[in-house]
Formats: C-alpha cells, sequence, structure tokens
C-alpha cells in the first residue's frame, strides 16, 4: 500500500514538475548573437522557412523551441517584458506585425502582455489542452509560431491578456 501511494505521488509531483522541467529543460540562450536576427520587413509565404531544418538553421535553439515546439520561456527574463518603448512587436519568425507597444501592460505575470493585437487576422487563437488544462494558444497567423496564449483577465477596453514569450517577439522602435 505505501509503495502504491509512493508511486502515486511521484507521478503527480512528475506531471506538476513537467512543465517547469519542460520550460528550463533547454540552455537558454537567447543572446546567441549568430542566430539572433531583427526582422525589418515581414517574409513572404515563399520566403518562409519549409522544413524543421530550415527553422533551426534561422532561429536560436530557446527560439525554435518556443516559436516550433509550443515551448514557453521562463518568467521574468525575458528582454521584453519590461521594455516600454513605443514601438511595434513582430514575429520572430516571419515579422508580421502583432501589437502596438500602446497595448502593452504590466500583467505582471513574467512575460510582455498586451490587451489587442493590431489585427485579428494575424493571430490565430487554438484551443489548448496541454498540461491537464484548457487554454487559448495564440499563434502567428502568417507563419504559425507559438507566441503564448490569451486569458479573460486583462484590462479595459478588450478585458484580454496576451501572455506572451518574448522570445517569440522582435521589436521596431518608432
Amino acid at each position: 500500500m505505501k509503495q502504491t501511494m509512493l508511486l502515486i505521488g511521484i507521478l503527480i509531483l512528475g506531471s506538476s514538475c513537467k512543465q517547469t522541467n519542460y520550460q528550463s529543460n533547454v540552455t537558454l540562450n537567447q543572446q546567441d548573437s549568430s542566430k539572433k536576427n531583427m526582422i525589418q520587413k515581414p517574409l513572404e509565404k515563399s520566403e518562409l522557412p519549409q522544413s524543421d531544418a530550415e527553422w533551426k538553421a534561422k532561429l536560436s535553439e530557446e527560439e525554435y523551441r518556443v516559436l516550433r515546439q509550443k515551448g514557453t520561456e521562463r518568467p521574468y527574463i525575458g528582454e521584453y517584458d519590461q521594455l516600454w518603448d513605443s514601438g511595434t512587436y513582430v514575429c520572430k519568425g516571419c515579422g508580421t506585425e502583432l501589437f502596438n507597444s500602446g497595448t502593452k501592460f504590466d500583467a505582471g505575470c513574467g512575460w510582455p502582455s498586451f490587451y489587442e493585437g493590431i489585427d485579428k487576422s494575424r493571430i490565430k487563437e487554438i484551443k489548448d489542452y496541454s498540461h491537464g488544462m484548457f487554454r487559448i494558444e495564440v499563434v502567428c497567423a502568417h507563419c504559425g509560431g507559438h507566441l503564448g496564449h490569451v486569458f479573460d483577465d486583462g484590462p479595459k477596453p478588450t478585458g484580454l491578456r496576451y501572455c506572451i514569450n518574448s522570445v517569440s517577439l522582435g521589436f521596431k522602435k518608432k
């Protein structure tokens, strides 16, 4: 009986820690200057990488893990969490303009948060049942890159909080 309870406890602990391990399993390499790229204009569909190998060549290890494998960066470490400059946030995968700095707010969650995207057609929302919970995943409608999730606990006027991984974004200063 004790062995069964111990096994159940280990399984529960393992599943509750799975997301934390998943998030920090890869060495953070956001400052990898050999692959760090600031996209100036959105890529045409024909210019987008087609294979995993092409995406891996284009993105840093951490960018690939988040954008292509639906990972999550650790909170409070992203370069855009506390950036308050005026400008436009773009998809790191393809350069599509996604969020204006005027819609950014400090949600205190450790990731850049926005109450509204530039245009609903640029962001696709997908039901996400991973990690034993229900959320709405947010992906770039142009390249399919994972950005983060959207929640209904944001400020007015929308009441939304787009909780976005910094590593999924680029920034064009105004």
